[in-house]
């Protein structure tokens, strides 16, 4: 039993052992076979998951383009649309605004103060939604896109310009309106009040240099290619500072020199010069009367009056003249009173007459003023008429008849000067005595400003610094990049007071036709001689000149001088389309060509003086001319290269 049961045991461990051995072995040459086969399979597994890793970057590459172009569309689409609202209301905004810009002005000049400031208010805060709309830096970078951008930047450029004004000039004129009532500018009893003038100074000189500033930015853009509606808009507001400035540039020039002319900073003398255009200078006419008017803390009085008359030849000359003016016009500028305004350089021509009135009467004046019968007819527009010594009423309509043609018919020669004296004294009193029309003496100023029918000139260097580049201080024409300007004088020579009768027309014109692209200028004025056929019988001698200095009665001699821009050259004259003789010169550096001109009544005469450009592109032409008893007017001068002279 043992033995049998002990056997049993065994062979059944022995079994145990040998099937726990068969799956042990199983097991390890499964797991030898699974280790064996696992390297084959395990580089299997990591060359596909890295194919999967690759396919899932660039599906996320993918995703990323397409995500970066969707926001790039969608950033593209934002800014259009910002753009796009952001410049409709802009528009709006200037639309409402620059109209109100001219109201603001107009109220101001009327003296309706209040609504002066309500609109100034009112364009203020249009003016600066305006410019914000514009101006923030998703509009900026707008603008390098092509063909939209240029008309962003002139959107902006616009809406910035009106902004300024509003702000820096438009408000505070307004303010200072309505705190100065433009009235106090005005002199009562012989005396101006002074302060009003110098408490404005600053308002109005910030006012000067907005609109400059505003001049030079819309000057950037002028050449910009813009949409229709955005070119008119430029146009309007462009010319709305071209208008406005000039006004305040004069405005500035008066305030800052009125109070020291005035006497504010001591006593002061000025000469004054009427000139009378029927015997034409380059500035106006012959100076017929003179006049000294003392000032001292605003008052004003006319101390001393003179006539041509009055005054001797001086020999030796008062100064030495250039030699280019000597050469010009002869030493008779310096010594005759008549003669001073040969030059149309008028701070020569008022030093010429300061140094005259000082060797005849002993007094030395700071400034010099000339102004003509045009100009008096203006500012009786303010004062109403006066009343001379001998019964004549003198208005704004017949002022300039009376005094240039009606005198002489009327009065023998032994009276005219008392006459002309007695208008010059009666007005100065009319307008020093209070009563007067503001509005009506502002626009009057400006008006002979404009047509440079009154003229300034002061010996103090920092004062005539003030008045550089404007019509006041009569110098020679001023050219820049974009204009070419010329100079038309006229000087009578008949001795006579026939210049009345003369009716003058001036144009320029332009054309390139040379390979080195230098452009040709033409100058054209032409002369008519209106007076009647029987002008030598039906005219006093005094008027036509009796022939005493050659001249035929009844006809009319006159030089033209043609001043044109330094660096150009002379090419010559034309008469009637015909070569004719010229006498070229020089002056100061300008080119200047001559021709004397004699008319009978009803004859005309056309020269074309030409002129070669100094260098290759054309500008715009413009022309000044001496002031005549009427505006001369301006001719179209259409060239081309079969029809231009030279």
């Amino acid at each position: 039993m043992t033995p049998s049961s002990g056997g049993s045991e065994s062979s059944s461990r022995n079994h145990g052992d040998g099937a726990s051995d068969r799956r042990h072995e199983s097991s390890r040459s499964h797991h030898s076979g699974s280790g064996g086969g696992s390297g084959r399979s395990h580089r299997h597994h990591h060359g596909s998951s890295s194919r999967r890793r690759k396919e899932q970057q660039k599906k996320r590459r993918k995703r990323i383009i397409v995500w970066s172009i969707v926001g790039v569309l969608a950033l593209l689409v934002f800014c259009v649309v910002w753009v796009g609202v952001r410049g409709f209301l802009a528009v709006g905004e200037l639309q409402a605004a620059v109209p109100l810009a001219k109201s603001a002005q107009q109220q101001v000049v009327a003296g309706d103060t209040k609504a002066a400031q309500q609109t100034a208010d009112e364009l203020a805060g249009h003016a600066a939604s305006a410019a914000s709309l514009t101006g923030d830096p998703i509009w900026r970078g707008a603008e390098v896109l092509p063909g939209i951008g240029p008309n962003l930047e002139v959107m902006r450029v616009v809406a910035a310009s009106v902004d300024r004004i509003a702000r820096d000039a438009v408000v505070p004129l307004a303010t200072s309106a309505a705190t100065i009532d433009l009235a106090s500018f005005a002199p009562v009893d012989g005396r101006i009040d002074l302060q009003p003038m110098i408490d404005v100074q600053m308002p109005v000189h910030g006012a000067r240099i907005a609109f400059d500033s505003a001049d030079a930015a819309l000057a950037n853009v002028q050449d910009a290619q813009v949409i229709g509606p955005l070119a008119d808009a430029r146009y309007e507001l462009t010319s709305l500072v071209d208008e406005a400035g000039a006004t305040v540039i004069g405005l500035d020039n008066a305030v800052r020199l009125l109070p020291p002319m005035l006497g504010a900073d001591g006593p002061r003398d000025t000469l004054l010069l009427f000139q009378n255009n029927a015997e034409l200078r380059s500035t106006g006419g012959i100076s017929g009367a003179l006049a000294n008017v003392h000032a001292e803390g605003g008052a004003v009085s006319m101390t001393r009056q003179a006539s041509t008359r009055d005054f001797p030849k001086f020999t030796p000359p008062v100064i030495d003249l250039p030699a280019d003016t000597k050469a010009l016009w002869s030493d008779n500028t310096a010594s005759y009173i008549q003669d001073v305004n040969f030059t149309p350089q008028f701070p020569l021509a008022a030093t010429i007459a300061r140094e005259m009135w000082r060797l005849q009467y002993g007094a030395e004046v700071q400034s010099v003023v000339a102004v003509d019968p045009v100009m008096l007819s203006y500012l009786l527009r303010a004062t109403g008429p006066i009343t001379l010594t001998t019964g004549e009423q003198l208005t704004s309509e017949n002022a300039v008849q009376f005094l240039l043609s009606d005198v002489y018919e009327q009065y023998p020669v032994s009276q005219q000067d008392a006459i002309f004296a007695d208008a010059a004294a009666t007005a100065f009193r009319a307008l020093t005595a209070g009563g007067l029309d503001t509005q009506a003496l502002i626009e009057a100023l400006a008006q002979a400003g404009t047509e440079r029918r009154i003229l300034v000139w002061n010996a103090d260097a920092s004062e005539q610094a003030v008045l550089a580049g404007t019509t006041l201080a009569g110098g020679l024409p001023e050219s820049d990049a974009e204009t070419q300007n010329f100079g038309v004088y006229l000087n009578d020579q008949t001795g006579s007071k026939m210049d009345s009768y003369l009716d003058v027309q001036v144009g320029a014109g332009t054309v390139t036709c040379r390979n080195d692209g230098l452009p040709n200028y033409e100058v054209v004025v032409k002369l008519t001689n209106t007076a009647p056929a029987d002008a030598a019988t039906s005219l006093p001698p005094y008027v036509t000149g009796g022939g005493v200095f050659g001249t035929p009665p009844g006809n009319i001699r006159t030089t033209v001088h043609v001043y044109s821009a330094r660096g150009t050259y002379n090419l010559g004259v034309a008469l009637n389309g015909e070569p004719t003789d010229s006498r070229p010169a020089t002056d100061t550096g300008y080119e200047v060509s001559k021709v004397v001109s004699r008319l009978a009544p009803g004859e005309s005469a056309e020269y074309r003086f030409g002129f070669l450009g100094g260098e290759a592109g054309e500008k715009f032409t413009a022309t000044e001319a001496t002031p005549l008893v009427s505006t001369p007017e301006t001719l179209g001068v259409a060239l081309s290269c079969e029809s231009a002279l030279w």
